[in-house]
């Protein structure tokens, strides 16, 4: 197996789209969560789906605890794929990776057509969270919280002790991430969150705009921090419109910041 193999899946493979769409889940997903969207958007846009070190299929390796060291590993496995446009969306810790991720293929000349932030406060805006320290049931109260797990999943030990190193390791990349300063990005970033997030303000969605020179937009869901499970279809109707109306512009162009308030 390569390592563009063992980082993506491509589960609808769409090998005559225009796009490509790289998506990151959240602290303790997998490649699987966007099984849906990957069928949704196939065969328009191929959709990369990220799978991290410590699960599903890659569940032998150790999780890694560094947002930096997932994108460098990312990053070195991306090449075969990046023969045509390709557009990131990363939800939570997976917005932050995407971030960091998008800076480095800058770095190679490669500018993503759009950086898609959801359920994640600006890289910059610091925060002290320690839920990676706590014991095994303070984290899973915490997923608990959010509701980003089937409940049932978590009440079974097996899976528990399956999965419960991996949420661990990127809760710990989450909550030790240190933003380092730098040129910001060219493409434009759309901010996701959602209304009643309690780990995310709409202003601190909102600061996502000091990092791109290439066009901002803000965009609020009803609902908390998996407001996604709920409004994927939404978003991906966004970033279908996104990917049907790319049209080359020099980096740098007219930002486009606003607020959209779905209904």
């Amino acid at each position: 197996m390569t390592d563009t193999e063992l980082w993506v899946r491509r589960f609808h493979p769409a090998d005559e789209a225009a796009t490509r769409l790289l998506c990151l889940p959240h602290a303790g997903g997998s490649a699987s969560y966007f099984l849906a969207a990957a069928k949704a958007l196939a065969p328009e846009v191929d959709v990369l789906a990220v799978q991290y070190p410590g699960r599903q299929d890659r569940w032998r390796e150790p999780g890694l605890t560094s947002v930096h060291e997932i994108a460098d590993q990312l990053v070195a496995a991306l090449p075969p794929l990046l023969d045509r446009p390709v557009t990131i969306f990363g939800h939570s810790l997976g917005a932050t990776i995407g971030f960091e991720v998008a800076r480095r293929l800058g770095l190679q000349g490669v500018v993503p057509t759009a950086l898609f932030a959801s359920g994640r406060r600006a890289p910059h805006r610091r925060k002290v969270e320690r839920v990676h320290l706590r014991d095994d049931a303070g984290l899973i109260a915490e997923v608990r919280a959010l509701s980003g797990t089937d409940d049932a999943l978590l009440d079974d030990e097996d899976v528990v002790r399956m999965v419960l190193p991996a949420i661990r390791s990127d809760y710990t990349a989450a909550e030790t991430y240190e933003y380092r300063p730098g040129p910001r990005l060219d493409c434009p970033i759309v901010a996701l969150v959602g209304d009643c997030d309690p780990r995310v303000t709409v202003d601190e969605a909102q600061a996502w705009q000091e990092h791109t020179g290439g066009g901002f937009e803000l965009v609020v869901h009803p609902g908390g921090h998996f407001y996604l499970n709920d409004k994927m279809p939404d978003v991906l109707r966004r970033i279908r419109t996104h990917t049907r109306a790319l049209n080359p512009a020099p980096p740098g162009g007219a930002a486009f910041a606003h607020a959209v308030q779905p209904g």
